[in-house]
């Protein structure tokens, strides 16, 4: 179908026009028109107008200077506006009462987007109405000016307009191809009501059932975008006022040609923040993890809302053995592309974690991936792997700003790990410390937005931020750590008015831990025996936690992944148990290559053992490590809601 308002650009952009005398009165209701008496009268000067005050001349030059200086202030408020609604709101209040009575302002739904063409049948959706109020509505000086123009206007005359102040009108309208209003809308300039075409038009714009004035108390603009037609507006005036002009279509076609390219310019904007707040995102987690041990919160704060994308990342990564990646990164900039390097390095920062590789590998191997992407892709990194076994963190830092640890007693230290180079940098060696992680403390990973702006430096933020957090430790008691979501809002209320500079990337981690008493652990040399073994070290650690329930689902499942480890391992195996919310067991062997679970054919001796831990575990997994694989399960406590 051929779009019925897609229309030939105009030859030529019509010139501005101008109100009629009887605007004069109300001309300093529109915003601006003081300031642009000047402006005015030189304009009308340099049309030849030059007369005295008394003259006819004179008279066309006065109407002449306020028609520019109302069309001056009228396109100056609509261009103030900066998404759809401003726009259409400022065309509205710009022009009633100062040029029409009320207007109805109605767009293409949905509104097409730079190149994009309509699907379907056009249709224009009424989007917002203006009008008068009545006389009873004003009160004071507001009354007077409102009114002082054209005396007391008797609204149950105007038509569309109502004494309840409703502008009955249809709500959508679809354009036929061949109709009047697709051929007024094909023509672009404004017409009157009584032009040819426009009779029959206005009727299909407002619908049938509504009353629409003739002759010249109505003006039907289209609304012309760069590409096409995205809508029209309705100019009204009542019989009390002055009919319109001929100049007045100047007037009508200039403010809906600012108008419409506002709007135009309104969806593209639209368009690219949805684009970016979808690419951002995508590009950070949409929750985190609930790894064992450890407790996690974090935020995001772009740099501003007219620049909602940036380079800032933070992920939590469950590894085997019940540990949990931190990761906080920062790629310079904040444009697309810095929000597309960020996206790389934060998907292989995920591969190389599954990988189980050190700290400082990890950031070797980002460090090599960022330059493949280009000679200036620069950013910074801190990555921390926390064992809740152990209660150690490893930490390895590349440029980036030391995290903050904050101590159950309420202690707030800044944590000594090697700055290290930037990622991108290249032929650097990286440098992994590995600290303690008491239970009860907090870990604090950032970027540098949140310690670093144009009103202070890194250090002096990285100490602000160390007291903030030893403030809101002494509020909550010393026997207890603060709640980490209250945690996280409090450290983003210390920056000020003039402290966001950057995006801002906050991940806390709150240490549990596993106590040792819930941990079991054991070495099976790889022989026939160790099935056995393993199911007799599982019965006796099952007892002594309580669990005998349990006793016949682990010995039976312990068997099949021992049984299936010792077979391909050359050294020994690890059985662990693990009592937490759930009861998790690790088998971890030296062969890299992972267990597949298949369907067994009947005369088949083996390949049963994963369908059955496939059937009886809550959870299940295998992992590979640089050493070789952990395969683990995990079983529900007795008693306990299966959150599977």
């Amino acid at each position: 179908m051929v779009d019925p308002v897609d229309p030939a650009d105009p030859d030529g952009t019509p010139p501005p026009g101008s109100p009629d005398d009887h605007d004069t009165a109300t001309t300093a209701q529109a915003e601006g028109t003081e300031a642009g008496v000047g402006a005015g009268v030189g304009a009308a000067a340099a049309a030849g107008a030059v007369a005295s005050p008394g003259t006819v001349e004179g008279a066309l030059a006065r109407r002449e200077g306020d028609r520019l200086r109302f069309v001056g202030a009228a396109t100056r408020r609509i261009a103030r506006g900066i998404d759809l609604d401003e726009i259409v709101l400022g065309l509205c209040r710009a022009t009633v009462p100062t040029f029409s009575d009320a207007i109805l302002v109605y767009l293409r739904d949905p509104l097409p987007v730079g190149d994009e063409r309509p699907v379907g049948p056009v249709v224009l959706r009424l989007r917002r109405t203006d009008r008068l109020r009545p006389i009873d509505d004003l009160t004071g000086a507001e009354g007077a000016g409102a009114a002082g123009g054209a005396g007391e206007l008797d609204f149950s005359q105007l038509p569309m307009v109502g004494p309840q102040g409703d502008l009955p009108a249809a709500e959508l309208c679809e354009i036929l191809p061949g109709g009047a209003l697709a051929e007024v809308l094909r023509g672009v300039r404004p017409v009157f009501a009584s032009s040819e075409g426009a009779q029959d038009a206005l009727p299909e714009l407002l619908g049938a059932e509504h009353p629409v004035p003739r002759g010249r108390r109505a003006v039907l603009a289209p609304l012309r975008g760069r590409r096409r037609v995205i809508g029209a507006a309705v100019f009204l005036r009542s019989p009390e006022r002055p009919a319109f002009e001929q100049n007045d279509l100047l007037v009508a076609a200039q403010l809906a040609t600012h108008t419409a390219l506002g709007i135009d310019k309104a969806v593209l904007y639209g368009r690219e923040a949805y684009i970016a707040d979808e690419l951002q995102r995508t590009m950070l987690p949409h929750s985190l993890p609930q790894p064992t041990g450890v407790r996690l919160a974090s935020r995001y704060l772009p740099a501003a809302e007219t620049a909602r994308v940036g380079g800032d990342w933070y992920d939590a990564i469950p590894l085997p053995g019940s540990r949990v990646a931190l990761v906080v990164g920062d790629v310079m900039g904040h444009s697309m592309t810095s929000a597309a390097i960020m996206g790389q390095l934060r998907t292989t920062a995920q591969t190389l974690a599954q990988l189980d590789l050190p700290p400082a590998e990890v950031l070797h191997h980002l460090d090599e991936q960022a330059q493949r992407l280009g000679s200036d892709r620069m950013a910074t990194c801190m990555y921390a792997v926390y064992d809740p076994v152990s209660h150690r963190i490893t930490i390895a830092n590349a440029g980036h700003p030391p995290p903050v640890l904050l101590h159950l007693g309420g202690r707030a230290e800044v944590l000594r790990v090697p700055p290290g180079a930037p990622i991108g940098v290249g032929g650097v060696d990286f440098e992994a410390v590995e600290l303690d992680a008491p239970a009860g403390a907090t870990l604090l990973l950032y970027t540098d937005g949140l310690v670093e702006s144009r009103l202070r430096d890194v250090w002096t933020g990285i100490e602000q931020l160390r007291e903030r957090l030893a403030t809101t430790a002494q509020l909550t008691g010393l026997d207890h750590p603060p709640p980490l979501e209250a945690l996280c809002d409090d450290v983003l209320d210390m920056l000020g008015p003039g402290d966001r500079d950057d995006d801002i990337a906050l991940l806390a981690a709150r240490f549990d831990g596993i106590a040792p008493s819930d941990v079991a652990y054991w070495f099976l040399d790889p022989e026939e025996t160790a099935p056995g073994r393993a199911r007799r070290f599982a019965r006796r650690a099952l007892a002594r936690w309580g669990l005998e329930e349990l006793e016949d689902s682990v010995e039976l499942l312990v068997s099949e992944v021992v049984t299936n480890a010792v077979r391909y391992a050359e050294r020994p195996v690890t059985l662990r148990l693990l009592r937490t919310d759930v009861l998790r067991c690790e088998v971890g062997d030296d062969s890299p290559q992972l267990p597949r679970q298949r369907r067994a054919r009947e005369t088949d001796e083996g390949g049963r053992g994963l369908f059955l831990v496939n059937r009886m575990a809550r959870r299940w997994g295998a992992t590979r490590l640089s050493s070789g694989k952990v395969v683990w399960f995990e079983l529900s406590l007795p008693g306990a809601h299966d959150r599977r």
